[in-house]
C-alpha cells in the first residue's frame, strides 16, 4: 500500500498547527517562568523560554553566534530529514510517518525561533528534585519520531537477519 505525499504533508500541518496553537496559548495565558500545577508532585504547566536546542541544549549561550549555529544546525538537519523522506519508497509508511513527526516538530521550533528569537517550552516533568528539562509538543514529535525510527530500523534488521 502507498500513500500519497499530501497526507504526509496534512500530518505535519497537523502537529505543526497543534504545537504552534499551544505554544500560542501559553503565551497568552502563562507569564514567563509561571507555574501551574496540573499533578501535584509530578507535571507543572511552566512558561520559559528556550534559546537553545531541544531540552534547553546550550540554552545558556549569550553569544548571538551561538544562536546563529544552533538555527543554522537545526535547518541543516531539517533538510536531512526531508531528503530522507523523499528518498524513503513509498511503501515504507512507518518511516515516513516517523520522519514526518520529526519534520513537523523541528519546523515549530525553527518557526519559533525565526519569528520569536527563542522557543517557548511549558512541559514540566519531575519526581520530587528531579526535573526533566522543560519541552514541548515539537520536542515531543521530534523524540517521539526518532524512537519509531530506531525502533523501525531493530524491527527491519531482525527481519532481515531472520528470514522465514
Amino acid at each position: 500500500m502507498k500513500i500519497k505525499n499530501y497526507f504526509y504533508f496534512l500530518f505535519i500541518l497537523f502537529w505543526l498547527g497543534v504545537d504552534q496553537l499551544t505554544k500560542y496559548l501559553v503565551a497568552r495565558s502563562i507569564s514567563l517562568y509561571q507555574v501551574v500545577t496540573v499533578i501535584p508532585g509530578f507535571f507543572n504547566l511552566t512558561r520559559v523560554h528556550n534559546r537553545g536546542a531541544i531540552f534547553g541544549f546550550l540554552g545558556n549561550s549569550q553569544h548571538s553566534l551561538g544562536r546563529v549555529l544552533i538555527n543554522l544546525g537545526a535547518m541543516f538537519a531539517l533538510g536531512i530529514v526531508i531528503y530522507y523522506f523523499y528518498k524513503t519508497p513509498r511503501e515504507m509508511i512507518f518511516p515516513r510517518l516517523s520522519l514526518s513527526l520529526i519534520i513537523g516538530g523541528a519546523l515549530g521550533n525553527i518557526i519559533d525561533r525565526i519569528f520569536r528569537g527563542y522557543v517557548i517550552d511549558f512541559l514540566d516533568f519531575y519526581a520530587g528534585h528531579f526535573h526533566w528539562p522543560f519541552f514541548n509538543l515539537a520536542d515531543s514529535c521530534i523524540t517521539v519520531g526518532v524512537i519509531l525510527l530506531i525502533y523501525n530500523l531493530f524491527r527491519s534488521k531482525g527481519h532481515a537477519s531472520n528470514p522465514s
